[in-house]
């Protein structure tokens, strides 16, 4: 299995952009991972759940705001269809890794990784020569019975 998750041959479907720290990038990276998931659904046939719609672009949201706001530089977004999950991977300058607080309902504000956490079925912060690299997975279908796709490493 290669680093992107998948074996030799398969086919990887995914979207990747460059963003700079102006004011539109996080509704720009949004309306990527949105794209990229209607063009997966239309070109190759993947049924994309509206849930799973909606928390990729939460989680892109998240992820690009913070590495905007901590971090000096460039930021990457890289959208890809791994299996059966739709993996965001945010890469960033800055090498400190996240850490989510402990929840706190009287915290206004800094909930962004502690949301991503838990609507994901798994998460990854990862230092690279430069910056890091975190991953977040999010299922492609609901589980048939309606319960929320339940959270494994990755």
């Amino acid at each position: 299995m290669g680093e992107d998750g998948t074996t030799p041959g398969e086919q990887v479907l995914q979207a990747t952009i460059a963003l700079d720290g102006n004011d539109t990038v996080i509704a720009q990276a949004r309306h990527l991972a949105a794209d990229f998931l209607t063009r997966v659904q239309a070109d190759h046939g993947l049924p994309v759940s509206q849930r799973a719609m909606d928390l990729t672009q939460l989680v892109v949201s998240e992820l690009v705001t913070n590495a905007i706001k901590y971090a000096p530089g460039p930021v990457l977004l890289d959208v890809r269809i791994v299996g059966d999950t739709v993996e965001v991977v945010v890469w960033d300058s800055d090498p400190v890794l996240p850490i989510a607080r402990a929840a706190d309902a009287g915290r206004v504000g800094q909930h962004g990784l502690e949301i991503v956490i838990a609507v994901c079925q798994g998460f990854e912060a990862q230092r690279e020569p430069v910056g890091k690299r975190i991953t977040a997975r999010i299922a492609l279908l609901d589980d048939p019975g309606g319960a929320v796709a339940g959270r494994r490493p990755l």
